[in-house]
């Protein structure tokens, strides 16, 4: 029978069966040495504390079921995934998928890839992994990894299987040599480990290498890790942003409801991915006065910036928005307060219930100073409230739509959280903050000089200046108004186009070079010419401004020409010196020709008409709605 047992034991020995490992949320793929595994997600990975960097390959430094889930292979309720590494990347891509914000990375040693959990034929997973680090994950997720089994018979002793493996891989400096009062092997038949928590019989709360064995518990000699320290993202480049959060500190808000504001906070500067490349933002808190917490520049990366925002402590007072938004036009969007001039400008402002104060004037000339606003409403005022609203539909008011983008209403301050990605999307889509565009930084300008013999070389030079004092009050570069330059005759010839000079001293010095032509009046074909060579190349996102400036009656036919750069969202400002034709230059206008059609006497005179067509120019941007 003894013989018959024996062989029973030594069968099931031999065929063991194979379990997926269990690892916790935060179990970084960096830390298993393992090249290939399966492992079992636990539910709940989507939270954005387990960080996840790329997209499809991820850098080891992220979570695996973080990973997981992010790809699509698990979804939040968790679940087997196969993982497997390959060779690092030289960057990494964020991007947000399935409930998951991922981050960007410039380039990291390791990489890893996530599959549907299907074993490959003739590949052995294995049931315990390697790890390379002091912490033990499996025990951070509830599995028992057994180091010790109950003893068959009272007195006897038995070396632990799971044990004896991990003793094996370390290596011999890793462990000291055991003392007499750390015996490897105990007697007692229920060793207790010396930790924090009581686990099951025959657990192993963590295994730390350089740790010695001391009744059944293991000591930490010293932490021990071969893993590098958290890598710091750039920032996302697909959401340049200069961001401030207006937080409402008044004493009607309750510590309670302050603290899931700061959360929220956190929760959107995780999702956001900070960094010089992308995303900067600072704080200001409002109560009676508002006051900056801090500014752009003062932290640079999502981490630095969550534990700022931690630490900041409720104000108290008034609920004034209004002077808040008044305070931050004025002061927070600085170049000394790390403004980089070509982000957009976004202040989001949360507002328990109404604010004490005004908000609808400060929000306008915020706006008008290329401010996107943002409100968020929590817990709005009931009809029995709406008597104590200083200043009803603030919200609306405030911003620059009523279409629903820039004001997002919050039933509870428990349902703050569901905001935090339609608010990130919102904020990080650049092409849609039309409210940060002025008529000074929204336009691509296209000049539209006469070259021909009538004008004269010293008359030429006059015009150009002219052309230099309009372009000067623009703010130019890449992203905000761009100018370009066509001269004509009978022939045409591009100057420079949109995309040549990206700074206002470029462009003045690029006018001052054009040299003067001499010939003929082709107003039409020059106005054609613009079209196909200026116009075309304009940015869809940018509004086409055409300034032409002519002494004379064309030669050829300017209606055609002058109804095609019309349909083709072109606005036209003719200005005529000397023999120009009014008839011509009110066909050559858009509508109504009062506003941008123009004649002065005298080449000398031309400066005159300069704040006129600025205002004009500024007056019907701000009178067009911007969606």
């Amino acid at each position: 029978t003894g013989i018959h047992s024996n062989k029973e034991v030594s069968k099931k020995m031999k065929r063991p069966k194979f379990t997926v490992p269990q690892i916790g949320c935060d179990v970084k793929a960096g830390k298993i040495i393992n090249p290939e595994f399966m492992v079992r997600c636990p539910a709940g990975c989507q939270d954005p504390k387990y960080h996840v960097y790329g997209t499809d390959v991820y850098a080891s430094y992220s979570s695996v079921c973080g990973a997981a889930v992010h790809s699509g292979v698990l979804d939040n309720s968790g679940g087997k995934v196969l993982v497997r590494k390959v060779a690092g990347q030289s960057g990494y891509k964020g991007s947000y998928a399935n409930g998951v914000q991922s981050l960007s990375l410039p380039r990291w040693r390791e990489s890893f890839v996530v599959s549907e959990s299907k074993p490959q034929k003739g590949v052995t997973y294995p049931s315990a992994l390697t790890y390379s680090s002091s912490k033990s994950p499996a025990a951070k997720a509830g599995e028992t990894t057994k180091a010790y089994e109950r003893p068959s018979a009272p007195g006897t002793t038995a070396q632990p299987a799971a044990l004896t493996q991990v003793l094996a891989e370390a290596t011999h400096d890793t462990l000291p040599k055991p003392s007499s009062c750390a015996p490897l092997v105990t007697s007692s038949p229920r060793p207790q480990p010396v930790g924090p928590r009581s686990p099951e019989m025959g657990e192993v709360d963590s295994w730390k290498p350089g740790s010695v064995l001391l009744d059944a518990g293991f000591v930490p000699k010293e932490e021990f890790s071969t893993q590098s320290s958290e890598p710091v993202s750039q920032g996302d480049p697909n959401c340049k942003i200069d961001l401030s959060f207006l937080i409402d500190g008044s004493s009607s808000i309750g510590k309670r409801r302050f603290q899931i504001q700061k959360q929220f906070l956190s929760d959107v500067v995780q999702a956001l991915d900070i960094g010089p490349a992308g995303p900067l933002m600072g704080v200001v808190q409002y109560g009676d006065n508002p006051a900056a917490q801090f500014n752009l520049k003062t932290y640079m990366n999502s981490q630095d910036l969550k534990i700022a925002i931690e630490k900041i402590s409720q104000r108290g007072g008034l609920s004034n928005a209004g002077r808040a938004i008044s305070f931050v036009t004025k002061n927070f969007f600085s170049k000394a307060n790390g403004n980089r001039g070509s982000a957009p400008n976004v202040a989001v402002v949360l507002v328990d219930g109404w604010p004490t104060d005004k908000v609808e004037e400060t929000s306008r000339v915020a706006r008008e100073s290329g401010i996107n606003i943002f409100f968020i409403t929590i817990e709005g005022a009931v009809e029995s409230e709406k008597q104590y609203v200083i200043e009803p539909n603030f919200a609306n008011k405030a911003v620059c739509r009523t279409n629903g983008f820039y004001s997002l209403s919050v039933q509870s301050w428990f349902g703050l959280h569901k905001t935090v990605q339609p608010l990130v999307k919102r904020v990080c889509d650049t092409d849609r903050l039309a409210c940060s565009k002025t008529c000074w930084n929204s336009a691509d300008i296209g000049f539209v000089i006469d070259g021909s013999s009538s004008v004269g070389t010293g008359n030429f030079r006059t015009v150009l200046q002219f052309v230099a004092n309009l372009s000067k009050e623009f703010e130019i570069s890449d992203t905000d108004t761009r100018i370009g330059a066509v001269q004509y005759t009978y022939e045409q010839r591009l100057e420079f186009g949109f995309d040549r000079y990206h700074s206002k001293a470029d462009v003045l010095n690029a006018i001052k070079r054009v040299g003067y032509w001499s010939g003929g009046t082709s107003t039409g074909a020059a106005i054609h010419y613009a079209l196909e060579q200026l116009f075309k190349k304009s940015k869809p996102n940018k509004r086409k401004l055409m300034i032409l400036i002519t002494d004379g009656r064309s030669y050829d036919d300017v209606r055609i020409p002058a109804m095609a750069a019309h349909r083709k969202g072109v606005i036209t400002y003719a200005v005529g010196v000397a023999w120009a034709a009014q008839d011509e230059l009110e066909v050559i206008a858009t509508h109504p020709a009062r506003d941008h059609a123009f004649f002065v006497d005298e080449f000398d005179h031309l400066y005159r008409s300069v704040p006129t067509i600025i205002q004009n120019i500024c007056t019907e941007f701000n009178s067009q709605p911007r969606n």
